[in-house]
């Protein structure tokens, strides 16, 4: 795809914006985060926007260093992989995981053979961007109903396990080769018994087709290890479902009931996610129906912080706007496009590969980059690449809001075939010292689409 870099002078300020849920190009259901290094990797289910049911064909990946500003990292993965599952829908919740170079991504799927039911499968890569290819080339584990929401986790003797399940909750260990069950699965212990996973309810149950009465747990197990203590992470209660936790002392249990510890989602009937400790501090994913046109079938990826009670998890209340960053963003390092805490009208791109972009820019769309670190002197440039240009048009950079002090106005010629270059000396240029937000305002006298935004970087 042709690019056109395009320069423009800046001048730079402080600021401050909300930006919850986490993203709002895509609908993200149920997170599963996975810390590497000093990255934050975020693979997410993904509703379609015209979602009226569950409707999802792949599955997304996102990055951050600071937990704010998160780069869209592409679609690595869909049903497409797995030969022995039904394409272009049921790409449910899933959880990945590196191990010794390869990354494993634990996925269900509705099997050809055996339509409504669902089974675990496992897609490998060399880097989680992929590409992926389905490891086993089979189910790593089917025959029964409810097979869904895996979780992976390796403990620390190097043994991984895998859990999963919905309205009932299964578990098996993994062998070396990560690709295939060390053991037969079984049933968690404890799942019936109202001590280790919560109060008895009434439910169908999926075996006999009947109801009966089943302890607190739902599905979407999110299992890891503190300490000397093992822990799984549900959705409880049934429909609408709130957050709960057990613990054990060993992995194979017993399981002890921890308690409530989130209330049901707002616009949501489910609920899912895990946890992570990035920074030295601890936070809880999950997903609700609050971004713009979303709800039960068009969920958002959302963050809240927390602090552990000794061992316990405790009870983490939904609140609204920005979590504060672990981390500031460099704007003299190359920035994708589609690195942002918060946006208006705006998609990425839906291809694989490491190459991304924004598109479906118009008129009046922004998007807004927080805890941007200029330093102790002002930038005397911007550097911005346009992956296409179609009606073309203005972006406009602002410090610390929309209207605020402006760092640049940038344009963008439409059917620009050569590499294109603007350069606009713009007062103010003092204020663009320490830390910002930096807004990007999209503009034209056009109602069509304006261009697709590759990259941008400041320059000294």
């Amino acid at each position: 795809m042709r690019k056109v870099i395009l320069a423009a002078a800046a001048a730079c300020a402080l600021g401050a914006a909300a930006s919850d849920p986490i993203i709002t190009t895509a609908f993200t259901p149920d997170p599963a985060p996975y810390v590497h290094g000093d990255t934050i990797y975020l693979f997410v289910d993904h509703d379609e926007d015209d979602a009226q049911y569950f409707k999802m064909k792949d599955w997304l990946l996102y990055s951050s260093t600071d937990m704010v500003n998160w780069t869209f990292r592409g679609v690595p993965l869909s049903t497409e992989a797995f030969s022995w599952a039904r394409d272009g829908d049921n790409a449910w919740a899933a959880q990945a995981v590196e191990r010794d170079g390869k990354w494993y991504w634990y996925v269900c799927a509705e099997e050809l053979a055996r339509p409504g039911w669902h089974a675990i499968g496992v897609a490998v890569a060399d880097r989680p961007e992929g590409p992926y290819s389905d490891g086993a080339g089979k189910p790593l584990a089917s025959g029964i109903l409810g097979f869904i929401d895996p979780s992976v986790f390796i403990d620390n003797d190097g043994q991984a396990w895998l859990f999963w399940g919905n309205n009932g909750l299964w578990y098996a260990p993994l062998a070396p080769d990560m690709v295939s069950l060390a053991a037969e699965f079984r049933e968690v212990p404890g799942l019936n018994d109202p001590a280790c996973f919560g109060p008895m309810r009434l439910k169908r149950d999926y075996a006999t087709n009947t109801m009966m009465e089943k302890t607190n747990y739902e599905e979407g197990p999110w299992v890891f290890r503190r300490g000397d203590i093992y822990y799984i992470v549900y959705a409880a209660g049934g429909v609408p479902e709130h957050m709960a936790y057990s613990w054990a002392r060993d992995i194979n249990g017993p399981w002890t009931y921890g308690g409530r510890i989130m209330d049901e989602a707002p616009g949501s009937f489910t609920i899912h996610g895990g946890s992570i400790e990035a920074g030295g501090r601890n936070f809880m994913f999950t997903h609700n129906g609050m971004a713009p046109n979303g709800g039960g079938f068009r969920r958002a990826t959302v963050i809240e912080e927390f602090e552990w009670q000794g061992d316990s998890i405790p009870f983490i209340p939904q609140t609204t706007g920005r979590i504060r960053g672990i981390a500031t963003l460099d704007p003299y390092s190359r920035v994708e496009a589609e690195t942002m805490a918060e946006s208006y009208g705006l998609k990425t791109d839906r291809t694989a590969g490491t190459e991304h972009y924004i598109t479906r820019v118009h008129n009046g769309d922004w998007l807004c980059v927080r805890d941007v670190d200029f330093g102790t002197s002002a930038p005397a440039a911007l550097d911005m690449a346009f992956a296409a240009v179609k009606d073309g048009g203005l972006v406009e950079v602002y410090l610390d809001r929309p209207g605020g002090p402006l760092l640049a106005r940038v344009t963008a010629a439409p059917d620009s075939q050569e590499l294109e270059y603007s350069t606009a000396v713009l007062p103010d240029a003092s204020q663009a010292t320490g830390v910002h937000d930096v807004y990007l305002l999209f503009r034209s006298d056009s109602d069509g689409e304006l261009f697709d935004v590759d990259w941008w970087k400041f320059t000294k």
